[in-house]
């Protein structure tokens, strides 16, 4: 099956929700209530949250297919960053935060998730960026593998809330070309 990647549109947001659904609870570290996944999931990752994010321009988001049917999403930020402590690590001024990035279970090792990143990348890159950023749970060792194996260096710690539970991540940047 062939793998694509394209910039995601306004008619994708239910499907960026169904991946969400599918995906987000893959970012959580095991122990994490079901039911706070959901809200937040239902809360932050909605299609309607998604329409809005779509028509923002300090938004973009990207869909990764394989065969034609999505299988991931990744989606950048630009613009001011409200955690303090990635204010004190990040040069908001020069810099992009990879804010999501999901691919389903079944598609993991495929190759679809490189594809992905290294559309989110060009696409990082070409809004003159310097550096991309993200955050990333620290037990999450597969995704840590995965954004060290693509050039993201932890620069620092940041706490990120699911629920009522506060969870430790790291704070990864990289150059853009």
């Amino acid at each position: 099956m062939s793998i694509t990647t394209r910039r995601a549109e306004k008619s994708d947001a239910e499907q960026l929700h169904d991946l969400a659904d599918r995906t987000f609870k893959l970012a959580c570290p095991p122990g994490t209530k079901p039911e706070d996944i959901a809200a937040f999931v239902a809360t932050n990752l909605s299609a309607d949250s998604f329409r809005k994010y779509l028509e923002d321009p300090d938004r973009i988001i990207l869909l990764v297919a394989s065969g034609g049917v999505p299988i991931g999403y990744s989606m950048l930020v630009s613009g001011p960053i409200e955690n303090d402590d990635v204010a004190a690590v990040v040069d908001e001024k020069v810099s992009i935060e990879l804010s999501k990035f999901y691919l389903l279970e079944e598609s993991h090792g495929s190759g679809a998730a490189a594809a992905l990143m290294t559309a989110t990348l060009a696409e990082a890159a070409a809004t003159g960026a310097e550096f991309c950023w993200l955050g990333v749970n620290q037990r999450n060792e597969r995704a840590a593998k995965f954004y060290a194996k693509h050039g993201f260096e932890v620069i620092g710690v940041k706490r990120f809330l699911v629920g009522a539970e506060w969870h430790d991540d790291y704070i990864r940047r990289r150059p853009l070309p």
